[in-house]
């Protein structure tokens, strides 16, 4: 085949809908609409994390491992340890109560309606602080082993939250949470 009728071909694959097949078996395990009904997790589940409860909302199967969505409720005056993500981003939404955030040397106090973005390597914290407890929505883009960690971590007498455990998860652990 010469060149020139290589490149026409190629060209009209994408009408002949090779492309939507292309897509569609990328995003075969997200066939199914689910909605998520308000204060419920995906899978009917509550993930405990000493200050707060976690509900995932959008799981790394859903989007071909591209986005985790997880709600925070009742968000207390506790946090995670100032930590790392080398490969994702995280964001942060405030849906009720006050949080005050660490990324990088910047610290902001969030009030509802107002998001803030720590970007793939740079350190990052929270903690509620206000006189009700908080809730947010987060979500880490791509998922990576976010819904592993929460699921290994988020039980009853849950596992120390070190250097050690933070590696495993690809995430990097700096230092102790922020106190209010």
């Amino acid at each position: 085949m010469h060149r020139r009728a290589f490149l026409k071909t190629a060209a009209a694959l994408p009408v002949a809908g090779l492309d939507t097949f292309a897509l569609a078996q990328r995003n075969a395990s997200a066939t199914e609409v689910h909605v998520v009904p308000a204060a419920q997790d995906r899978f009917g589940e509550q993930h405990p994390i000493g200050f707060s409860t976690i509900l995932f909302k959008t799981v790394a199967s859903e989007t071909d491992g591209n986005l985790f969505i997880i709600e925070h409720k009742n968000l207390g005056h506790g946090g995670p340890p100032l930590h790392l993500h080398p490969h994702q981003e995280e964001w942060f939404y405030v849906m009720e109560g006050e949080v005050l955030f660490q990324v990088g040397d910047t610290r902001r106090t969030l009030r509802p309606g107002e998001s803030i973005l720590a970007p793939r390597a740079i350190p990052h914290t929270f903690v509620g602080t206000g006189p009700t407890p908080a809730h947010m929505l987060i979500a880490y883009t791509p998922a990576g082993k976010m819904e592993d960690f929460f699921r290994d971590t988020a039980i009853p007498n849950g596992p120390k939250m070190d250097a050690a455990l933070f590696a495993r998860y690809d995430m990097q652990y700096i230092g102790p949470p922020l106190t209010t």
